[in-house]
């Protein structure tokens, strides 16, 4: 008795997608819990971990990138560069170097899980005030007052 395997077979696409399945369920599991903990040290909302879009807005804006550039993720080869950028950034904002940030940008839900339980602390991004950019001049110190106008 001689068999024929097909890919049309309904059995044998069963027996190759099940463990596909089953992994691609732990890994999400894995990396939304890993998410909600990143999110609530940097006080975020953990709940953006589960909504797939808005976790990624959140995730930019936490490594104090643009939020909107998340966009770019839908570009391809962009995409690669935002990443490279994105796994930079959210080892800076938590204390790491670059070539942890490499780690994480590689072995993604492991660097993700110690990112969350970690030791790693949150340190938020520095945003230039309204005077630090040069382009206005520094608020008067205090106790400080216009000179009277000229008299005619």
């Amino acid at each position: 008795m001689e068999y024929e395997y097909s890919t049309n077979d309904p059995a044998v696409v069963a027996a190759i997608m099940t463990p596909i399945m089953l992994i691609s369920l732990v890994l999400a599991v894995i990396m939304i819990i890993a998410l909600w903990k990143i999110f609530t040290k940097a006080g975020e909302p953990g709940w953006a971990a589960i909504v797939p879009i808005y976790n990624a807005y959140v995730e930019f804006k936490i490594a104090g990138m643009n939020p909107w550039m998340f966009l770019l993720l839908f570009v391809p080869i962009a995409n690669i560069v935002v990443a490279i950028m994105l796994a930079l950034k959210l080892g800076e904002r938590f204390g790491k170097g670059g070539a942890w940030s490499f780690f994480l940008l590689i072995l993604i839900p492991i660097g993700y899980l110690i990112l969350a339980f970690g030791k790693a602390q949150y340190s938020p991004p520095v945003t230039p005030g309204r005077y630090s950019s040069g382009m206005y001049p520094p608020p008067p110190a205090a106790g400080y007052a216009p000179p009277p106008p000229p008299a005619q």
